[in-house]
């Protein structure tokens, strides 16, 4: 049976809402339960507690309210960000293409009014699927005249004096 790495925290409460019902129409032991839904034993004894602790009932296997701090940028606002660094660094009035951490932190203050610490910026882009792409670095006065007009005519020469061993 194929499993997500993670799942959703839907999807986990309707798994203990699923095993709270077949909890409940004691035709299977925990054991069992515990097979079916692809979870521990320990998993179904907690939820089996749950279930006699309150008279809630299935209500009482019902994700709670997440406590802590709300997040800074809605998930809205991060899709917004990816649309930004889409559209490159120097849209965005950086000199070069390049996006670095510090660059996004600052995209981030400028835009939303939030400030996130670089390490917590890598990590969360990197859930979002996104990473840095780092340009391939060319000089600016490259003159590739010059550059096919020495290979043409200086390297096949050199080539020739340094001998055979030489590509």
């Amino acid at each position: 049976m194929w499993q997500p790495r993670r799942l959703t925290p839907e999807q986990l409460e309707e798994r203990g809402l699923e095993a709270g019902r077949l909890l409940r129409a004691g035709r299977l032991s925990q054991a069992e339960i515990a097979r079916q839904l692809g979870v521990s034993r320990m998993a179904v004894t907690r939820w089996a507690q749950r279930l006699q602790d309150g008279p809630r009932g299935l209500a009482a296997l019902k994700n709670r309210p997440k406590s802590g701090r709300p997040p800074r940028l809605t998930p809205q606002r991060w899709r917004e960000l990816l649309k930004i660094l889409k559209k490159g660094a120097i849209h965005s009035g950086f000199e070069t293409e390049r996006w670095t951490l510090p660059r996004i932190r600052d995209v981030i203050a400028r835009c939303f009014g939030v400030r996130y610490h670089t390490a917590y910026l890598s990590v969360k882009l990197r859930e979002l699927n996104w990473s840095a792409q780092v340009p391939a670095v060319q000089a600016r006065e490259r003159d590739e005249e010059l550059i096919r007009a020495w290979l043409e005519h200086d390297w096949p020469r050199i080539k020739k004096k340094l001998g055979a061993g030489v590509r």
